[in-house]
């Protein structure tokens, strides 16, 4: 009954962002771009990452059957497209034939199992599909957010910012001088993050197809959850980062003819009173919290129960992934502290939700959720009395995501079984 009506709602949430993305910004859903990579090259995305997923369910010789399917599609497509002549990027090559498997193997749980075997392939097959179908919902809301939000609120951050020492100008100049290899390095693992968290999950659901059953809890739930929750918020604050507002622009959007002033990373804002900026209509107002932020620490959580070579990856992408936010002039610091308040109150519901709403983890969701709304509500409200007060409220702000990350780690903790030594029984000398 969880697994049907959780996919009961994902698919009206589907039809509700498709027909809200057409009629409000005129732009494609999620599902018109799902169904177009049938046939048509995909866009560039986590489609062999959601076959990894779904084959946990299945045994290795079926694994096999799988990839090779999925590859043997991709070549016969592409030598098609080819000899027809269709120009085709290099990023959208392969992806169809994982695609094609997954809706297959759908098909077959369908047609061809029953009971538990029925239930468990369509379980895989849904967190495969899940996890592509994710990333067209992110993209869709990236662009409603572009063409329904036609101010945004960076001032306002920027202000608030100052009370952090405008962590984003410092990492900006200190990537500057670090030279282009290092910039490399880390647009690498920011644009690589699904790949991280991709193998945190399949670490952890590597024993599904021999335990036949899912785990409680997982990554893959958080990410998730936080892709859909945190793209919501974006319409209610719409920032878009200081390389856009304060800066040149990226990417080849955006661009200093939009900026509110041409100062990042080397000239700090000066304090002034904020105002609501028009921007363009391109560029993803998609900064304020950082879902990059929330995403690695998410991914950092759930590898500390790893080996210790997961572990230094899982804190690796953490710091790496913190940087390039802030190097990259993609976010404000005040946008990371918002994130990872976000991240720890998203996986504590999932967790709490996992224990039949304990109390204790009720109580952290409240002082999270608290948080996290003081956070964005002084960034808008208060962001002059940051910027003149930086040595009152800089620490306030730190207190405030400190004071969730501890509660984070008691509650967790005091859920954990409490590890009993087994004393060792004396020997004793045999009867005679």
């Amino acid at each position: 009954m969880l697994w049907t009506t959780a996919g009961v709602l994902t698919l009206g949430f589907l039809v509700a962002l498709e027909v809200f993305a057409r009629r409000w910004a005129g732009v494609p859903g999620p599902l018109t771009i799902q169904a177009r990579e049938v046939i048509f090259p995909p866009k560039p995305g986590p489609l062999y990452g959601g076959l990894a997923l779904m084959m946990v369910v299945l045994t290795w010789r079926q694994r096999f059957i799988a990839a090779g399917v999925a590859v043997g599609a991709d070549l016969v497509l592409l030598l098609t497209r080819w000899v027809l002549g269709v120009q085709v990027p290099g990023d959208r090559l392969f992806g169809n034939g994982a695609l094609w498997v997954m809706l297959g193997c759908a098909v077959i749980a369908l047609t061809r199992r029953t009971g538990t075997e029925r239930t468990l392939l369509l379980k895989g097959v849904g967190l495969g599909l899940l996890l592509v179908t994710g990333r067209k919902i992110g993209d869709t809301w990236l662009l409603v957010t572009s063409k329904t939000r036609p101010t945004v609120l960076d001032p306002y951050v920027a202000m608030a910012d100052h009370a952090l020492g405008n962590p984003s100008w410092l990492a900006g100049r200190i990537l500057d001088a670090a030279g282009p290899l290092a910039g490399n390095a880390l647009g690498l693992v920011y644009a690589q993050l699904a790949v991280a968290a991709i193998v945190v999950a399949l670490y952890q659901l590597r024993d599904v197809a021999s335990e036949r059953r899912f785990p409680r809890h997982h990554l893959v739930r958080t990410f998730l959850l936080i892709g859909l929750l945190g793209p919501a918020i974006y319409m209610v604050f719409p920032v878009v980062g200081p390389v856009f507002a304060y800066g040149p622009g990226a990417s080849g959007t955006g661009g200093a003819q939009w900026a509110v002033a041409n100062l990042w990373p080397h000239t700090t804002p000066p304090l002034a009173v904020p105002h609501p900026a028009l921007y363009d209509g391109i560029t993803p107002r998609n900064c304020m919290p950082s879902l990059h932020t929330a995403w690695a620490t998410t991914i950092f959580i759930h590898s500390r129960r790893g080996p210790r070579p997961l572990r230094y990856a899982g804190t690796f992408w953490l710091v790496a992934t913190l940087s390039a936010t802030l190097g990259f002039g993609y976010h404000y610091g005040v946008d990371l502290v918002a994130g990872v308040v976000f991240a720890l109150t998203v996986e504590m519901t999932l967790r709490t939700y996992d224990r039949g709403w304990d109390r204790s983890g009720l109580r952290f969701i409240a002082h999270g959720t608290v948080v996290f709304t003081l956070l964005l509500a002084s960034y808008r409200w208060l962001p002059m009395r940051m910027a003149a007060h930086p040595w009152v409220f800089g620490p306030l702000v730190v207190l405030a995501m400190l004071s969730v990350i501890l509660g984070y780690v008691r509650t967790t903790r005091a859920w954990s079984p409490a590890t009993v030594p087994v004393l060792r029984a004396e020997a004793r000398p045999e009867p005679a």
